[in-house]
């Protein structure tokens, strides 16, 4: 049986573990950068200027003096505010991607997965699932309490989701403020993976200046934020503009559906796939894709039929998400296929355990099969008898037969 590790499967899911604060640092760099261009860009001027000037000698001492106390105040400016950013942004920041990548080489020391080790990192790992189903589903302090408590602040993205659920209310109060100031910070990047969430958001504030009637501002918005697409969105431009013949009340449906709150909704979801594209983070839990991946494992017909379940088996708990406590594990195992069994393992559905050479199958007069110890405990408890939990059935613990697999 092979027990080596299967690193490259275990790292699959830690993409958006690194990806998050590189993305991080990334602002941090492009902040930097654009404080360099701009600062020594006026230094550079400056100096052009000066130079100009005196060749045509018309530049005072005085005059040359202060020109140079400028450009030199103006790169202790930038020398402080870059000091300022590495110690505010950009150190947490490198602290954070190596405390990750230290995380993940532990992985890579790690032979088998049976031993501590793998088990401690794999705690480590759900616990960090954890953390991201809960900030995924609205409990910011249980996230928080979690990551305190298991000392792995490092590791899980609070501030990332923080700053979704915090531009995500906004949205909500119908706002598109915070959301446009988020892309015009990454407006590189939603270009590139050709998002619409700005033009949507844009159009969104044009739809709600023409649901006030504020139309003389409405066309100076249109002019100003919404004429730059039209080589991509000519047609729902058109469309919107219909609106300012068209109250709010209307009942034409194109324009009706423009003035439709859910679009608010539908802002948000466009809002939530585009920042988790950046940060390549799954739509989904990753602690549902961790399921998804065990569950894909141990799906069989068999869970599907009443009278084959079994009590020990997740994919079989299709009662599990009753009441407040959530969708069971049933529900997310519709998502997966069948799994797939070169040979197939029995399991006894009085104890729930496998049926193998030390604790043979034993099967009643109707043809029904339990493991030996099962049905041992049974007699032992009846004075000798047995009963078929499926049928019915009672006879002595004799009359069994001994079932032999090929």
């Amino acid at each position: 049986m092979n027990t080596k590790l299967n690193v490259e499967g275990v790292l699959l899911f830690e993409q958006p573990f690194a990806r998050v604060p590189y993305e991080n640092y990334r602002k941090v760099f492009r902040t930097s950068q654009k404080n360099v261009e701009r600062d020594l860009g006026f230094v550079q001027n400056s100096s052009a200027e000066l130079m100009q000037r005196r060749s045509k000698e018309i530049l005072g001492k005085d005059e040359a003096l202060n020109s140079i106390n400028n450009m030199i105040g103006r790169v202790d400016s930038l020398k402080s505010k870059l000091s300022d950013l590495q110690e505010t942004a950009g150190k947490p920041t490198q602290d954070v991607m190596r405390e990750r990548i230290h995380h993940l080489t532990i992985i890579e020391t790690i032979a088998t997965p049976g031993g501590s080790e793998y088990g401690d990192w794999a705690d480590t790992r759900l616990d960090r699932w954890l953390v991201d189903w809960c900030l995924r589903s609205g409990m910011e302090k249980t996230a928080r309490r979690i990551a305190r408590d298991k000392n792995i602040e490092t590791l899980v993205d609070i501030d990332l989701f923080m700053d979704i659920r915090r531009i995500e209310d906004a949205l909500l109060k119908h706002s598109c403020m915070e959301a446009l100031a988020w892309c015009n910070e990454n407006k590189v990047a939603l270009r590139k993976i050709k998002s619409p969430l700005e033009f949507d958001l844009r159009l969104q504030e044009f739809i709600e200046l023409s649901r006030a009637r504020k139309s003389e501002e409405a066309i100076a918005y249109a002019k100003k934020h919404l004429v730059g697409w039209q080589e991509t969105h000519l047609q729902q431009i058109r469309t919107a503009s219909a609106l300012l013949a068209f109250s709010s009340n209307t009942t034409c449906a194109p324009y009706k559906r423009l003035y439709d709150p859910s679009r608010w909704h539908t802002l948000i979801l466009t809002f939530r796939t585009a920042i988790y594209s950046l940060n390549t983070l799954p739509t989904e839990p990753l602690l549902h894709l961790g399921l998804y991946a065990g569950l894909a494992s141990l799906k069989l017909p068999a869970c599907y039929d009443p009278s084959t379940k079994n009590v020990d088996c997740p994919v079989c708990d299709d009662e599990a998400g009753s009441g407040t406590q959530g969708p069971g594990l049933a529900q997310l195992a519709q998502e997966v296929p069948f799994s797939h069994h070169a040979n197939s393992t029995i399991v006894c559905r009085i104890s729930g355990k496998i049926m193998d050479e030390d604790n043979p199958p034993m099967a009643f007069p109707n043809g029904n099969v339990y493991s030996r110890e099962a049905l041992e405990e049974m007699a032992s408890k009846n004075s000798g008898l047995v009963i078929c939990p499926r049928s019915g059935t009672t006879c002595e613990l004799s009359m069994l037969r001994k079932v032999f697999i090929s």
